[in-house]
């Protein structure tokens, strides 16, 4: 009981419109850079590539996937470090280096056999609109580009690389009454036996 208060708080301001959508959702689609990362990109002078990523957002990507979801990536650039951190997380697929997001997100369909409306996907500027204006859940972070948020269904309370893909995660399971299970299942003492 006390974990279905929590949770309702932690979604209390979550429209009807925003659980319908989600409780359609069969994949999760996720921009990398201001999504999964704070956007910002560090070279060293050996000009190797550093990102902080956010493990609250990669431990929900394993209990996506055991609830059912698929997990996928769509990013414009290529870069080793994300190809590494989505095989580490077992994302179903992930396409780097893409420009044209609107046809990578059509063939993602076609090869999948699903509609538009079970799809949701996160992201943060003008090249993720062709996916986000298209989706069943469409989710930008909080602090996405001002003219990029008015075709989302939902605006995260947090930023990129601070939580929005868990947030999201955690809203998808909800939707389909799987949170609170897991919470209280985790939660229970017999579990530090198995």
């Amino acid at each position: 009981m006390e974990t279905e208060k929590i949770v309702a708080a932690y979604f209390a301001h979550i429209s009807d419109e925003v659980w319908e959508r989600a409780a359609k959702i069969k994949l999760i689609i996720t921009d990398i850079d201001g999504v999964m990362t704070d956007g910002g990109i560090i070279y060293d002078d050996n000009k190797l590539e550093f990102k902080k990523f956010n493990v609250k957002d990669g431990l929900i990507v394993y209990h996506l996937r055991k609830s059912g979801l698929m997990v996928g990536a769509i990013t414009g650039r290529e870069s080793y470090v994300v190809q590494n951190r989505c095989e580490e997380l077992k994302f179903d697929f992930h396409y780097h280096g893409v420009k044209n997001k609107g046809k990578k997100f059509n063939e993602v369909l076609e090869t999948l056999e699903l509609q538009a409306e079970e799809v949701a996907f996160i992201g943060d500027d003008l090249i993720d609109l062709p996916i986000l204006s298209r989706v069943g859940l469409a989710v930008v972070s909080s602090d996405a580009m001002e003219y990029v948020k008015p075709i989302a269904h939902y605006v995260s309370r947090f930023k990129g690389g601070e939580g929005v893909f868990r947030e999201v995660g955690d809203l998808l399971l909800h939707s389909n009454e799987q949170l609170v299970p897991l919470i209280d299942t985790l939660s229970q003492t017999e579990n530090d036996k198995k």
